[in-house]
């Protein structure tokens, strides 16, 4: 069964997001993980295909079965990491109401406290095969 692997579409302008991804390739369990910023042409396709609103500003994780975005995205991506980040995955006793207003309560400061820049840093060779655009 050829399935494409796990796809995480996140703000390529946002320095949040482009430390999150480092973090993810950095303490992933298994290397299957692949990365595109929201508006290349790649995320926009996903998200088009997968019937997300095109101007999500969330971090969105496409995988076979189900498409979830923001703290849900954020949440299913502990199942990928090595302990103990993937203890994180806990926090879903929290109800879903409340996930989502800390989510948005960051995301509207992310650009404030982390930073935007006008383009996605380039990856590392070796890394660079993990992202696709």
């Amino acid at each position: 069964m050829n399935r494409e692997p796990p796809l995480v579409l996140y703000d390529g302008h946002c320095g949040l997001c482009q430390r999150s991804v480092r973090f993810l390739l950095r303490h992933e369990r298994e290397t299957v993980l692949t990365f595109a910023a929201l508006t290349s042409d790649t995320g926009k396709k996903w998200l088009l295909e997968r019937g997300v609103d095109s101007d999500v500003d969330a971090m969105v994780l496409v995988e076979a079965d189900r498409t979830l975005t923001g703290p849900d995205a954020a949440l299913a991506l502990c199942d990928y990491m090595k302990p103990p980040y993937r203890w994180l995955r806990a926090l879903r006793v929290f109800p879903a109401g409340v996930r989502r207003l800390g989510y948005r309560w960051i995301a509207r400061r992310r650009y404030r406290w982390f930073g935007k820049t006008e383009s996605c840093p380039l990856p590392s060779p070796d890394q660079a095969v993990r992202f696709l655009e």
